[in-house]
C-alpha cells in the first residue's frame, strides 16, 4: 500500500519513518514530500523512504503529487491545511489530516462522500487522543455531564526567559494565545480570550504547571451532548502572563504598521525574534503532558473516567515526545484504515472513532508498542 505524508517537519519526518519500518508483510511504501529539501535530507537514508521537494502551497499541485497514493497523511501548517484537505479529497484519496486548521471541516463532508473518501482530521494527540478517549467515555456511558482535556507539550529544562520550546509549528503555538477559546457551560457555547482563566495543577512527576482556556475543544463542543466541556493548555508557572503582554502590546497582531517608511506585520517580527528562542534542538528532551476527564452516569451510577498520560523524548530513536504523541496516533490510524477496521465515508472527526472500541483498542495498543501509554482510572463519584 502506497502512502505519502506532506510535510516533513518535527512530526512528519517522524510519521514517515513509523510507516516505513513497518514489520508485517504488506509494508507500506512510503513517500514524504516537502519544500525544503534540506529538512528531507535529515532523513536518514537506511530507511526505504521515497523523498520528493515540492511545494505544496498549490492545491492543483497537490492534487497531482497524491494522485498515485493509497493513503496521504496531511501534516502542512494549519493555514494552508484546510486548503490542502479539500484537494486532497478532491483527489478522491483517503487521508489522515494533522494539519489542526481553524476552519469547520465538515464544510468537506459532502465533498469526501461524493469522492467515496474516509478522511480523518485532527488526528493528533489533543486534538486527537483527547478526542477519541472522549467520544470513547460517551459512548459507554448512559449519559456524559463533563469532559475535560488538560494538555500541553514542554521542553524538561526550563530556561528563562520563556521556559518553553515549540514542539510543533510556532505560527501556530501564537494561535493558541490569539484564537478565542470555546467551550460549553451549563449546556451554553461560550467564548473566553486565550489565556484566560489560569489554574496551577499538580502532575505527579512534573511538579506544579498552570492552564489557561485554549481554543481546543473543536468539534466535540458540536459532536458530544456534554453541558460541560473544556480544554486547557499547559505551560510552566509565568509563561501565561508573559505571552498577555506580548499579545495586549500588539506583538501577535497580522495589521500592518509603518515604520521608516516600510510597512510590517508585528507578528512577522515577533516570529523573527521567538522562534530561534523557541526552536526545540536536536537531543533536547520534551515532554507531553494529558490528562482527560469524562465524567456521567451508567446504569444509575456516577463515574468519572480519568485518562492520563506522561510521555518524554525517546532517545533511543532521537524522537520528539510531541512528534511520538502526535504522529504515532496519525500512523495508527492510517494502519486503521488499511486492515479494514475504520470505513466510515466522509468527513470523521477522532471522536467517531472512539465510539467504536475495537479501533480505540487498536489505536492504544499501537501506542502502547511504541512507548506511549495512558492511564486508565475509573472511579464512582
Amino acid at each position: 500500500m502506497k502512502v505519502v505524508v506532506l510535510g516533513a517537519g518535527l512530526v512528519g519526518g517522524p510519521m514517515a519513518i513509523d510507516l516505513a519500518k513497518e514489520k508485517k508483510d504488506s509494508k507500506f511504501e512510503v513517500t514524504l514530500i516537502d519544500y525544503s529539501q534540506s529538512v528531507l535530507d535529515k532523513i536518514d537514508k537506511s530507511y526505504n523512504i521515497n523523498k520528493i521537494a515540492k511545494d505544496l502551497s498549490n492545491p492543483d499541485d497537490v492534487q497531482k503529487l497524491v494522485a498515485d497514493y493509497d493513503i496521504v497523511v496531511n501534516a502542512v501548517p494549519g493555514f494552508m491545511g484546510f486548503q490542502t484537505l479539500k484537494s486532497i479529497i478532491t483527489a478522491g484519496k483517503n487521508v489522515i489530516d494533522i494539519a489542526f486548521f481553524p476552519e469547520d471541516p465538515f464544510q468537506l463532508d459532502e465533498l469526501a462522500k461524493a469522492k467515496n473518501v474516509i478522511a480523518i482530521m485532527d488526528c493528533g494527540v489533543a486534538p486527537g487522543m483527547s478526542n477519541i478517549l472522549t467520544g470513547y467515555v460517551d459512548h459507554l456511558l448512559d449519559k456524559t455531564d463533563v469532559a475535560l482535556t488538560y494538555v500541553g507539550g514542554l521542553p524538561e529544562i526550563r530556561e528563562w526567559p520563556y521556559e518553553y520550546k515549540a514542539v510543533f509549528s510556532p505560527i501556530d503555538v501564537i494561535e493558541e494565545y490569539t484564537r478565542p477559546a470555546r467551550y460549553v457551560e451549563n449546556g451554553q457555547m461560550v467564548i473566553r480570550p486565550a489565556l484566560s482563566d489560569p489554574e496551577l495543577m499538580n502532575f505527579p512527576g512534573i511538579g506544579t504547571l498552570e492552564s489557561f482556556n485554549s481554543d481546543g475543544l473543536r468539534t466535540l463542543a458540536k459532536t458530544i451532548d456534554a453541558p460541560n466541556m473544556k480544554e486547557k493548555t499547559l505551560r510552566y508557572p509565568g509563561h501565561i502572563e508573559k505571552m498577555k503582554v506580548f499579545r495586549e502590546t500588539g506583538f501577535f497582531s497580522q495589521e500592518e504598521i509603518e515604520i521608516n517608511g516600510t510597512k510590517i506585520r508585528p507578528i512577522d517580527l515577533t516570529s523573527k525574534l521567538l522562534f530561534p528562542k523557541w526552536k526545540l534542538n536536536e537531543g533536547e528532551v520534551d515532554i507531553t503532558v494529558m490528562q482527560v476527564i469524562v465524567e456521567g452516569e451508567k446504569d444509575g451510577k456516577k463515574l468519572r473516567y480519568t485518562y492520563d498520560l506522561l510521555d518524554r523524548y525517546d532517545e533511543a530513536t532521537g524522537v520528539h515526545s510531541m512528534a511520538r504523541t502526535t504522529g504515532y496516533t496519525a500512523t495508527m490510524a492510517v494502519r486503521m484504515i488499511a486492515e479494514g477496521l475504520y470505513s466510515k465515508v466522509g468527513m470523521s472527526v477522532p471522536e467517531f472513532i472512539g465510539k467504536q472500541p475495537e479501533c480505540v483498542e487498536f489505536i492504544l495498543n499501537g501506542l502502547k508498542e511504541r512507548g506511549i501509554v495512558y492511564k486508565e482510572t475509573i472511579k464512582e463519584i
